[in-house]
């Protein structure tokens, strides 16, 4: 895959406070495995193919950008993709699913509260095995050693100088890649999407020990703006977003993208985000 671009971004809200902001336009990628999504796969799909699976088996919310992702590089690398959704079934499908099933995954359910110990006893990753057939089990979201890996990529791409680095976070991954891979004296900050995710700081950790074999001190989670929570929404955000859009011709993800430059904007008027800093945010799709 190519690398994304990078676009500065003229906005005189941002100008007045002495800040800049690049876009590092991940959702670029690919038409389907955009972003944060296809560098987590990347490795993931190699390891597969060198351990012999042709499947890949994953979990998901029923609006998961992660479900149609790994749907769509299963179509396109030749694996048989299954993909095991949170919550109840329901007809017609929303319009990230029935991709999903147009990529060929075959979906199944469990109830949240099953879904919530999907790893725990180990004994449901392997009755879904037994009942799917063998396959290369994928995490929430992705984010694994393997991911770690691959978005840990992306810093080496940005051909300017900055000083703060800022992505979504849904499950770490992301993160954790990106933090490690940073040079001295620059950081990274996660927006968190979920409300009460101040869990993320955990996996964060977590994630870059599996990978790094250690946890850097360079990097933060910001759970204030989630907005309510997964997949949730405000006016207020509808309307930032909106304005963005007006201004910048870029269609913003509710769900993660638009809350993350939500709260730059808001730590950047507060005095949170200093005068003088550059500021890369990541555009993950």
């Amino acid at each position: 895959m190519p690398h994304s671009p990078l676009n500065l971004v003229h906005d005189e809200r941002l100008a007045r406070l002495g800040v800049t902001l690049h876009l590092k336009r991940d959702d670029l990628i690919h038409p389907e495995l955009t972003g944060n999504k296809w560098r987590k796969l990347k490795h993931n799909l190699t390891a597969a193919r060198e351990q012999g699976h042709t499947a890949l088996l994953t979990f998901g919310g029923a609006y998961s950008n992660h479900i149609r992702a790994t749907a769509a590089a299963g179509h396109h690398y030749g694996f048989r993709t299954v993909g095991v959704i949170r919550g109840e079934q329901h007809l017609p499908l929303n319009e990230s699913l029935a991709r999903a099933t147009a990529h060929g995954m075959t979906l199944t359910y469990l109830d949240r509260q099953t879904y919530r110990r999907k790893t725990d006893p180990p004994g449901l990753v392997a009755d879904l095995l037994a009942r799917f057939g063998p396959a290369y089990v994928l995490p929430e979201g992705g984010s694994n050693a393997l991911a770690v890996r691959g978005t840990a990529e992306l810093p080496a791409e940005i051909d300017q100088d900055f000083d703060l680095i800022c992505c979504a976070c849904g499950t770490g991954g992301t993160l954790a890649g990106i933090a490690g891979a940073l040079r001295p004296g620059q950081r990274a900050l996660g927006f968190s999407a979920l409300r009460g995710g101040q869990f993320l700081a955990g996996e964060v950790a977590r994630l870059q020990l599996a990978e790094f074999g250690r946890v850097g001190d360079n990097w933060a989670v910001q759970c204030e703006f989630h907005f309510g929570g997964y997949a949730r929404t405000k006016p207020e955000l509808v309307e930032f977003a909106a304005d963005f859009g007006a201004r910048h011709g870029l269609r913003l993800d509710l769900v993660y993208v638009a809350k993350m430059l939500y709260g730059i904007y808001a730590m950047a008027g507060r005095g949170e985000i200093a005068p003088g800093t550059r500021v890369v945010a990541v555009i993950t799709g």
